[in-house]
């Protein structure tokens, strides 16, 4: 990528549009445009510039012409690492202490960033900006997450003045649950005409600075570009992925190693640097089949095209600045919100963690680039994506809080410093005040008349042209579902707890308990990966790491702490902030948006007045799919009602596999009342789904026990469509939209009686997936 003759390339075209001599009427033109790029679950090795196999030219276009920092860190899950990025505070003062899905009455966990806590948005724009967010937003909590809202933690609540994206942790790259400013849309095109939702972001993200700068030419901008990629499902087309095409047949401790060995000829890790061993709950490649390593080495060349396409897509969007004759003029930040993840647990997954290692091998090809692939990587190629470090997202060792920060800002970092290293200890809440610091801006006391809280980041501003600079703070607490550590003055410790989900807790070697878990001391200055533990003989050091920790955790909301899973249990959800369960009867008309409404899982009665032309009928009546907690089988998991050729059918897909039960006989034409009414399976008996037609029964068919969901899915809200569908079938009969041909005069949902919440351990459990 060029550099500094980039303004003298542009095409003529662009001179009097985008004139760089004219003065803007608020002043505001000599200000540095801003863009920050967060990719999701990208460890700290995975960029071709911190010693990747993976092609990321972009990202290391912009390394080799601006600095590299390689002591930045974040929170180790995606809602708190946004909530620091975007409000420079600790994501606990912010009551983002972990994910937007769960909101607990304590301070800490309420999900909710308050209005104390300004967002360099809102700042950016009261100073002049325009502010743009594009992508995955994630800050969100789960019941404001509707057409109703409330908006005031959407993006247009808390600062930007323009969205597209999705809200939720994750999103389909095909058929992506997409939002344009305060409402919902349908994605611009179809799989089958060649959609990607990251090229579709770039899109976005180009169009609306294009029109920003020629209604307003020279007027500062933010850009917040979050790509969904590379957090599963790892779908992209398959031509990306077959330049990698048995380029990792050689195993993840072949990968890590070679890895390792290319981060200290770039020198992104110092010389000394050891490289950790290989924990025993990730397997050794060469005791593994021959049919395992296929299928393993198939999923990293399918999560390697994923990123190369990401890069190629944030390319467009440079190269587009570039044509502008503003990338130079634009300050450019790249970082990922934690380190790699190991969600696909120790065999990855296809569509579920619970599918066999043969149904994935017989369905190897589908992999990424099919419509029935959800897929994950194994968590040995996390581990590798994090090299040197230990463990991944969601722990606070190096390996899930220690990730790649790229800094990219030609007019202002000198030219004898481009492609240089920096060293300082950093943090995600150090990036607002740098931004802030940059533009101007000062931090005010108050923001519609409500006071500020503390800013805990400072300024990297001075680091970009002074090698030696001073790190801007020397102490940051870490907590994450349990996890925790303590930085300080090159020290850190850090626990050895195992957070509470099903696999960790069977595989993964540690403290399952505050009560008995322990803590290791390493000299940062000079171990860089964590690799020496000096905890027995420094006990002293330990201790007063310790004390610190307790003192860090007191000023920033960390207490009352508990283990997530035990948490749920301590602490009731905030009021008002649970999932929209409570209304038994919904009434809905045909034409309109999604509909959130209770989950479908607890059982239903559904009532609706259609007129049929003829006895030909086709088309959605009504379909509801779960929202926000679905999980791996979120593509396939809810219940329609429709028509093919005049017969009536009800469809369930809660297992990953279709249960229908349709009419025998073609409805004829005319005015009918129709009645479905399920009764979920439970344990080991079976569900049942009954048709009842102008008053008559006219088919009922037993669901299968094995048809059933987690309990606690039962508790979580959902969205319904009248008179079309949406994203991937439920079954084989029909491709959504699928309209229906004929009218619906109403539908009425009622649910049963409201039964007492579960425990959410399950819950929980599913909600960490969607980081």
């Amino acid at each position: 990528m060029e550099n500094s003759s980039a303004q003298s390339r542009k095409p003529a075209v662009f001179d009097t549009i985008f004139d760089k001599s004219a003065q803007s009427p608020d002043g505001t033109l000599n200000r540095p445009n801003i863009v920050m790029i967060v990719l999701d679950d990208l460890g700290f090795g995975d960029f071709g510039c911190h010693g990747s196999g993976i092609a990321t030219p972009n990202i290391d276009a912009l390394a080799d012409h601006g600095l590299r920092y390689n002591s930045f860190h974040v929170t180790a899950v995606c809602s708190a690492t946004r909530a620091c990025l975007l409000t420079g505070r600790n994501h606990h003062a912010v009551g983002m202490g972990a994910l937007a899905h769960l909101s607990f009455r304590f301070p800490g966990y309420t999900a909710r960033i308050p209005k104390s806590a300004g967002t360099v948005a809102r700042l950016l724009c009261d100073a002049g900006y325009n502010t743009f967010a594009v992508g995955k937003w994630h800050l969100t909590p789960t019941a404001e997450i509707g057409p109703a809202g409330p908006f005031d933690r959407w993006p247009l609540g808390l600062g930007f003045e323009r969205h597209y994206g999705f809200l939720d942790g994750m999103t389909d790259q095909w058929m992506p649950d997409l939002v344009r400013d305060n409402g919902f849309i349908e994605p611009p095109a179809s799989p089958d005409e060649g959609y990607h939702l990251t090229e579709d972001l770039a899109s976005q993200a180009i169009r609306l600075v294009q029109d920003q700068q020629q209604a307003m030419p020279g007027k500062p901008f933010f850009l917040y570009l979050a790509t969904g990629a590379p957090h599963w499902p790892h779908q992209v087309p398959a031509s990306w992925a077959q330049p990698y095409r048995n380029q990792f047949d050689a195993g993840w401790e072949t990968y890590r190693h070679d890895i390792f060995e290319r981060q200290l000829k770039l020198g992104v890790i110092p010389p000394t640097t050891m490289l950790t061993e290989r924990p025993s709950w990730v397997a050794q490649w060469e005791g593994l089949p021959a049919g395992e390593r296929r299928l393993y080495a198939r999923m990293m060349e399918v999560y390697a095209g994923f990123l190369t396409h990401a890069d190629a897509q944030i390319g467009r969007v440079l190269d587009f600045l570039r044509t502008l004759g503003v990338l130079d003029d634009t300050l450019v930040m790249v970082v990922s919100d934690n380190g790699a993840s190991a969600d696909g647990g120790p065999h990855g997954m296809l569509s579920s963690p619970d599918d066999e290692i043969a149904t994935m091998l017989s369905r190897i090809d589908e992999l990424g680039g099919t419509r029935s692939a959800y897929n994950h990587y194994a968590w040995g190629w996390a581990w590798a994506g994090n090299t040197p470090f230990k463990l991944w997202k969601e722990y606070t060792w190096l390996g899930g809080v220690r990730v790649p920060l790229i800094v990219h800002w030609p007019t202002a970092i000198a030219n004898e410093n481009h492609g240089q290293v920096r060293d300082q200890f950093c943090h995600a809440i150090d990036l607002m005040p740098t931004i802030l610091d940059a533009a101007g801006v000062e931090l005010p006391e108050s923001v519609d008349g409500v006071a500020q809280q503390r800013v805990d980041g400072r300024s990297l501003r001075a680091t970009f042209n002074a090698p030696k600079a001073p790190s801007p703070r020397s102490t940051q607490y870490f907590e994450m579902l349990g996890s925790r550590a303590i930085y300080h003055d090159g020290w850190k410790a850090t626990t050895n707890h195992v957070i509470g989900s099903a696999v960790d807790r069977q595989l993964i070697e540690g403290s399952h308990s505050f009560d008995t878990d322990s803590w290791s001391l390493y000299s940062l200055i000079d171990d860089f990966s964590e690799a020496n533990d000096l905890a027995s003989a420094r006990p002293d050091q330990l201790r007063t790491m310790i004390e610190q920790w307790w003192f860090e955790a007191g000023r920033n909301q960390v207490l009352l702490m508990e283990d997530p899973y035990r948490r749920a249990d301590a602490m009731e959800p905030v009021p008002g902030m649970e999932p929209p369960v409570s209304a038994p009867r919904r009434e809905a008309l045909p034409g309109g948006g999604r509909v959130d409404t209770p989950s479908f899982l607890a059982g239903f009665r559904l009532t609706a007045e259609v007129e049929l032309a003829s006895d030909r009928a086709a088309g959605i009546v009504a379909a509801q799919r779960n929202r926000v907690l679905g999980g791996p089988r979120l593509p396939r998991s809810g219940w329609a009602c429709y028509f093919v050729e005049g017969r009536m059918t009800v469809a369930f897909n809660l297992d990953g596999s279709a249960h229908t039960s349709t009419t025998d006989e073609p409805i004829a034409a005319g005015r009918h009342d129709i009645e479905i009414t399920y009764t979920p399976c439970r344990g080991t008996s079976q569900g049942t789904v009954a048709i009842i037609l102008d008053g008559r029964e006219v088919s009922a068919q037993p669901l299968p026990s094995e048809a059933q969901a987690p309990p606690s899915w039962q508790h979580v809200p959902a969205t319904l469509l009248v008179g079309r569908d949406h994203g991937f079938p439920l079954c084989e009969d029909y491709q959504p939209p699928f309209p229906f041909t004929d009218h619906i005069h109403r539908i009425t949902f009622e649910l049963p009686k409201s039964e007492s919440p579960p425990q959410l351990h399950e819950q929980i459990t599913t909600a960490l997936k969607h980081d």
